[in-house]
């Protein structure tokens, strides 16, 4: 027994030593971080000390140290930053639908402002602002080395006043200015139409509103078309779409899927990641969908098409969307600020992650570029002829006068569906598609 007792207390302080000569380094090295923590704290008060008592102007402590909070936050990624109480204000107005400035999403990228994306109807989108364009000046002063929150302010300015930007943009050979009266944005964030026998649902951002209007929308429609039997499907056109609110993301997207997961996101400690599944209830009752993204198309845009992809819900199609598959916590701060944090990734059901990389849509068509308007054209169109035109041809006799006047309804839609294809091409082809599953469907 002594000889046991003996070996436990000889283990139990074997044990002690060894976790002692293990634990000691590791606490130094903790120590040592603090420490190294305090002095470079000391070293932000001493220059804080030196601008304020030796600057060639006076300035104000509250903006040194907001501009210190802000350069800390922006050094993280494009999308991490400090709100002042005004821009948390602004931004808080944003995402319930109305807010004044230009109408554009812009990121920052290589020192310059991007614009991810225009807002329908808005005054950057009157004045032909494309998604893609690189913003290098606000009347005249290089954007160059600002942090982003400082280009987007030298934008701001009163509701009326004029503002002129130098765009930078793929395919032109030369910068170009570009003049904006600056309004105030009211989003009309669901529009929506038929076309032929196809509901068109236009999502320009996801806000407070988007999932109510867009169930709106969809009853609207389905009403005007005589019922859900005579619709043959829904376009979701998320072009240009910069995203906004993730829970009207996920609440879009399960509108239109009755199980399975619709996203996860996944933070710094696997503990926080999260995922959310759909819930029984289709508003388009099953009936196909196509969804339309491009370069414009990011954030809550992506998660939709993502998860209606990956289910086989709906077919995509356009071209690669923007790639921000990151997640922006909005923490409030005292003194009215907030700060703006990313917190998570998220992934799409089948696990893959959209950052920097975009969604891929399952056919890729391209917008052709606008062709000029010409009076005449160069050659002139050859007269078609048909059967009916030749002298002497028979009569068809074998139809009824409302099966003649049904095929030339039909004939009439068809033309019209073609001079779409004129006016915006991947909305055509997405209809069209719609119409070739609609074609292999069951007879009723």
């Amino acid at each position: 027994m002594k000889r046991f007792l003996m070996a436990a207390l000889g283990g139990t302080a074997a044990g002690v030593i060894a976790t002692t000569q293990i634990a000691a380094p590791l606490l130094a090295q903790e120590a040592a971080k603090t420490e190294n923590v305090y002095e470079q704290l000391d070293l932000f008060g001493d220059i804080f000390e030196r601008i304020r008592a030796q600057y060639v102007e006076e300035v104000d402590s509250s903006d040194l140290i907001e501009a210190a909070i802000n350069g800390m936050l922006t050094s993280l990624d494009p999308h991490s930053s400090y709100l002042s109480p005004k821009d948390a204000l602004k931004m808080r107005e944003q995402t319930r639908g109305e807010f004044g400035g230009l109408g554009i999403e812009v990121t920052q990228e290589d020192g310059f402002v991007k614009v991810v994306s225009p807002i329908d109807g808005t005054p950057a989108d009157e004045a032909g602002v494309e998604a893609g364009d690189f913003i290098t000046h606000v009347n005249g002063e290089s954007l160059l080395g600002l942090a982003l929150d400082d280009a987007v302010e030298l934008m701001r300015g009163p509701v009326g006043s004029e503002i002129v930007i130098t765009v930078v943009r793929e395919g032109e050979q030369e910068p170009f200015d570009v003049s904006i009266i600056r309004d105030t944005i009211e989003l009309t964030v669901v529009r929506s139409r038929i076309e032929g026998d196809t509901v068109v649902l236009r999502l320009s951002t996801f806000n407070e509103q988007t999932y109510p209007k867009m169930k709106e929308a969809i009853d609207e429609q389905v009403e005007k078309a005589g019922g859900i039997e005579k619709v043959n499907g829904f376009v979701i056109d998320l072009r240009n779409n910069p995203g906004g609110l993730l829970n009207q993301a996920i609440a879009v997207s399960d509108a239109f899927l009755e199980e399975g997961e619709i996203v996860s996101t996944r933070g710094r400690d696997p503990a926080d990641g999260d995922r959310v599944n759909a819930t029984p209830g289709d508003l388009s009752m099953g009936k196909p969908l196509v969804v339309l993204i491009n370069g414009g198309s990011a954030s809550a845009s992506e998660i939709v098409a993502g998860a209606l992809q990956d289910h086989r819900r709906a077919v995509v199609i356009g071209t690669k969307s923007f790639g921000k598959g990151s997640v922006q916590t909005v923490m409030p701060l005292r003194g009215e600020g907030a700060m703006r944090l990313t917190t998570a990734r998220y992934y799409t059901p089948s696990g893959r992650s959209i950052q920097a990389l975009g969604v891929s849509p399952d056919i890729i068509v391209a917008q052709p570029p606008a062709r000029p308007e010409t009076e005449e054209e160069e050659t002139p169109r050859r007269l078609l002829r048909s059967e009916a035109d030749l002298r002497g041809s028979l009569n068809n006799d074998s139809l009824t006068e409302d099966q003649i006047k049904q095929i030339e309804e039909d004939r009439a839609k068809a033309e019209k569906a073609a001079e779409l294809r004129e006016e915006d091409y991947q909305l055509a082809y997405a209809i069209d598609i719609l119409k070739g599953l609609s074609a292999l469907g069951p007879n009723d």
